[in-house]
């Protein structure tokens, strides 16, 4: 058991190698520490890796984590609802997971909370083609837009187009899964799809050769929190040590790949195969650097939770339907493991 806060780095601990598993499955057994005091640690990603993951690898690369004596272990992830029910039943030690699905599931008894949400501001968009003629939100208008029911980009929408000014009868939305919206806007068959601008936009460019427009909710003044590093109820009542070591670690591989994008993205090349190609990599990473504060932690290091953002997560989403209404943000998000 991790039995040392580790806040600063320290010596490299020995020259272990830092072993990085794919889809390697869990294990109920507590982390447990080897025999040159380094903690074997599984975290689950939301997703197969991406470029939001890139300082995930770059920091295991760069000994950043073995520096607060972690050895981690990521495993790909099937959507953060799943990843949340694994971290709450004991099968992986932590996850990487968006805050709409980890508090949804929260509120239905998983034992779970948020240690530190790192992808701030909503990456939730409408993206389309740059020449497609919708450059403004009122340019939407008797579009047809592609959309997933029930995550959290579509269920958000009403609330983006009232922002905006239109109604939802303005737009046709069409329901399709992931795979199939960027199926449908590559193929002309729709004018854009709702989803996350860090994700399909950079895949969507690079298969079509055209660039994309991010009608970002944000822009509209509407903001949640997305994804962030999460640990079930009995690892943080039971060795918050390692909690502290792991969210301070993932807040320096944020910081340091955000000062090497294009290292921190080679650092992913053969770790997974369904990886996407290096250049999409790229534009996911660049996109993702761009949600990593609000307003109230700029100028903060990555991983820097503002009560005020929780608070205002908590009233869009449960506006929405997604979350119960007039819950606590200690419901949801314990402070004692802000990164330093």
């Amino acid at each position: 058991m991790f039995t040392k806060r580790i806040l600063a780095p320290v010596a490299l601990l020995g020259a272990g190698a830092l072993a990085l598993a794919g889809c390697s499955g869990g294990s109920d057994a507590p982390a447990e520490e080897n025999e040159d005091g380094v903690t074997s640690v599984t975290l689950m990603l939301n997703w197969y890796p991406y470029g939001e993951h890139a300082p995930f690898y770059y920091g295991v690369e760069q000994g950043i984590f073995e520096e607060h004596g972690i050895d981690l272990q990521i495993e790909a992830g099937q959507g953060s609802t799943k990843t949340a029910q694994a971290v709450g039943q004991g099968q992986v030690d932590f996850g990487w997971a968006d805050a709409p699905a980890v508090m949804a599931n929260i509120d239905k008894g998983v034992k779970i909370q948020s240690v530190g949400v790192f992808l701030q501001t909503t990456p939730s968009a409408v993206q389309v083609f740059a020449d497609s003629g919708i450059e403004q939100p009122e340019d939407l208008k008797g579009k047809t837009i592609a959309v997933s029911a029930g995550d959290a980009p579509t269920t958000t929408f009403p609330l983006y187009l009232e922002a905006v000014g239109l109604e939802e009868s303005d737009v046709k939305q069409q329901n399709l899964d992931p795979a199939g919206k960027v199926a449908a806007v590559l193929s002309g068959q729709v004018d854009g799809l709702i989803g996350f601008a860090h994700d399909q936009g950079p895949t969507i460019a690079s298969e079509s050769g055209n660039d994309m427009t991010y009608l970002r909710y944000s822009d509209a003044g509407l903001n949640f929190y997305s994804n962030g590093l999460i640990a079930s109820n009995d690892t943080i009542d039971s060795d918050p040590d390692l909690v502290a070591a792991l969210t301070q670690a993932t807040s320096e591989a944020f910081t340091a790949a955000s000062e090497d994008p294009e290292a921190a993205v080679a650092a992913m090349e053969g770790k997974d195969p369904q990886m996407p190609e290096a250049d999409v990599l790229q534009g996911q990473w660049e996109e993702t650097m761009k949600l990593l504060e609000t307003e109230a932690t700029a100028g903060e290091v990555p991983g820097t939770n503002a009560a005020e953002d929780w608070e205002s997560t908590i009233e869009v989403l449960s506006g929405a339907g997604l979350t119960a209404e007039g819950a606590a943000v200690d419901t949801y998000f314990t402070d004692a493991f802000q990164p330093e």
